[in-house]
């Protein structure tokens, strides 16, 4: 592996740890054992290490942007960890919730149904579930 790769990779990482650094190790580990061991390195590399990395657009505002984008596609699984993410950086449940309203316009009511009442609930719910004492609790992708 190069050493521009391995730069990119390394980047990609600490903005992942930045976005969940309690759960981020963990879905990188995931791929180890998976089908496409190869697609966590480049998921890191090119999502984060140069997307998320790219200057105009702080982190806080990819992950907005993130939330809105998996909401009108409809893809609840990766939801829940932008949705966490969001959380971590600074976003709060309100604006999270009128993201998710805002993309009825671009993708219907059934969309943003099931990301409010399956994925943004559950991963509200779970993280006061566990501040009382654990910190803020993370939901995996």
């Amino acid at each position: 592996m190069s050493s521009s790769h391995e730069q990119t990779y390394q980047r990609g990482l600490d903005i992942l740890a930045q976005i969940d650094k309690e759960n981020y190790q963990a879905i990188i580990d995931s791929f180890k054992h998976s089908p496409a061991p190869d697609l966590g390195r480049l998921a890191v590399e090119f999502n984060y290490g140069q997307l998320f990395s790219r200057p105009g657009l702080d982190l806080k505002s990819r992950l907005l942007a993130s939330v809105a984008g998996l909401t009108a596609l409809g893809n609840t699984q990766q939801l829940r960890f932008y949705i966490n993410g969001a959380l971590n950086v600074g976003w709060t449940e309100e604006e999270i919730v009128e993201t998710i309203l805002q993309m009825i316009i671009y993708a219907g009511f059934p969309v943003a149904l099931n990301a409010i009442f399956t994925v943004a609930q559950e991963v509200f719910e779970s993280r006061r579930a566990n501040e009382g004492g654990h910190g803020e609790s993370q939901a995996a992708e």
